[in-house]
């Protein structure tokens, strides 16, 4: 389990606690801790008192979703046979409006990337599934969660919609949060905390990178690596063809690309954004090879989702290290250790902290063996924030 997020999880509970309730609505990316969140609020709540669904999972036909949810149901179901897709779809609804509690209270619902209902929309009647769940959860008087990777198409279906919905995006890991999942080094706490900064800025405050490279660098002091606080060397292990997070960023990449249009120009995108981050719509199309009109369409694309983000009309990598990912992957051969020490080196030493506070003792350094690649530009000494 991840670190209890204390903050986050207040924020969403004072949610819940309101009068009226509101509906919290997490966004956030791949690996950003949402489901987890929601196994925190069931086990926090009870389980006789909140169910939590994986709608990603479960959404295949409307009589089956139906089937599912009350199959496992800790509330009480009188079930209703439903004939056609339509029928089916409004009696889940009702599922999710009316059901309550053994003790006669508002159930509590905790679905899991809740925009795969749109699944539905290829069945007769149902164009307006997304429109048609969120109405009826705004007129409920039962208590919801919900949480979606797509954080452009939420925001979109939102913007208009009750102002019950209270979006909350998914923050950033702390150095707290940090340190609790890397656990006791046993070594100085400078130390800790520097290579708790340096892990949290390699990972781009993600807690599943966070997560990988915790047990990366563990596995290392089991077996007499290059030594615990060597981030960088647990990195480029976990990008390889093989590595845990390199295979994350490849779950990330194809499900993306796969709820998008234009597949393989979008690709084509990626790559290019790949070799030079911040460019215009003008350079991209320039090296695209098409008009300026079409990959306009393909840009708006990869941001509905959420895959590159437009700042000042230049756009970059979302996840700074799905980049990284394409960089060394989307090619034509898998990358050498020459490569991964390449690619790992220019993503990190810009993000290393580099400068020393006022009466701070260097860290100790880590004995280390001829490592993979020397920490070019790593500091002997300090701390700062990492933006």
């Amino acid at each position: 389990m991840l670190t209890p997020r204390t903050s986050l999880a207040r924020r969403v509970t004072a949610a819940l606690d309101a009068s009226p309730s509101r509906v919290p609505v997490l966004l956030g990316g791949c690996g950003s801790g949402r489901s987890t969140l929601l196994q925190q609020l069931r086990e926090r709540t009870g389980r006789m008192s909140a169910q939590c669904i994986d709608i990603e999972r479960t959404a295949t036909t409307p009589e089956r979703f139906y089937r599912a949810a009350i199959d496992r149901s800790p509330f009480p179901v009188t079930d209703a046979s439903a004939s056609g897709a339509r029928a089916a779809f409004d009696v889940t609804l009702d599922f999710f409006s009316n059901s309550r509690t053994g003790a006669g209270e508002p159930a509590m619902f905790l679905l899991d990337e809740f925009l795969e209902l749109r699944t539905f929309e290829s069945f007769p009647g149902l164009r307006r599934v997304l429109y048609d769940f969120v109405e009826r959860i705004a007129a409920s008087g039962n208590r919801f969660v919900l949480t979606s990777r797509y954080v452009a198409r939420a925001l979109r279906l939102l913007r208009d919609h009750s102002a019950r919905f209270e979006v909350i995006q998914m923050p950033p890991l702390t150095i707290e949060d940090t340190l609790d999942i890397l656990g006791p080094t046993g070594g100085n706490p400078k130390d800790a905390e520097y290579l708790a900064r340096t892990v949290l800025a390699l990972a781009d405050g993600r807690p599943s990178y966070v997560r990988a490279i915790a047990e990366e660098l563990q596995t290392l002091r089991e077996h007499g690596g290059p030594g615990s606080a060597d981030a960088m060397s647990a990195l480029a292990a976990l990008l390889s063809i093989d590595g845990r997070i390199a295979k994350q960023c490849f779950f990330c990449y194809e499900l993306r690309l796969h709820r998008a249009r234009g597949y393989g120009a979008l690709k084509a995108i990626l790559e290019i954004l790949g070799e030079d981050e911040g460019l215009t719509l003008t350079e991209i199309s320039h090296r695209l090879q098409r008009t300026p009109g079409s990959t306009k369409d393909y840009l708006s694309w990869l941001e509905d989702v959420d895959l590159v983000t437009a700042r000042q009309k230049r756009y970059s990598f979302t996840d700074p290290l799905l980049r990284v990912w394409v960089r060394l992957h989307c090619r034509a051969s898998a990358p050498s250790e020459d490569d991964l020490a390449r690619e790992v080196h220019r993503y990190a030493v810009p993000r290393l902290p580099q400068t020393t506070e006022p009466g701070t003792p260097p860290p100790t350094p880590a004995p280390q063996s001829e490592p993979a690649f020397a920490m070019a530009g790593s500091p002997s000494s300090g701390i700062i924030e990492i933006d």
